[in-house]
């Protein structure tokens, strides 16, 4: 049964993409990547027409490059 449970975490963790090579990631994945808290991040991708923003129904991704390029541009957040 152990044999059985490593092989299926291990196939789940073969699929995954690393977060560097995403286009879009989520509130969490974001989080992770620019090192900003998640409630700081709800708070800028609040305006629904913020240009790094994608909403896929109701899950906000944020736009990785355009973020960054944002982010690029700001002196504080």
């Amino acid at each position: 049964m152990d044999n059985l449970q490593e092989n299926t975490s291990a196939a789940r963790h073969k699929d995954e993409v690393p977060i560097s090579s995403k286009v879009y990631l989520t509130i969490h994945e974001a989080s992770l990547y620019f090192n900003i808290g998640q409630t700081k991040l709800r708070a800028l991708t609040r305006d629904d027409r913020c240009p790094y923003v994608l909403y896929c129904g109701s899950k906000r991704l944020i736009k990785r490059e355009q973020f960054k390029n944002y982010l690029d541009k700001q002196f504080s957040i």
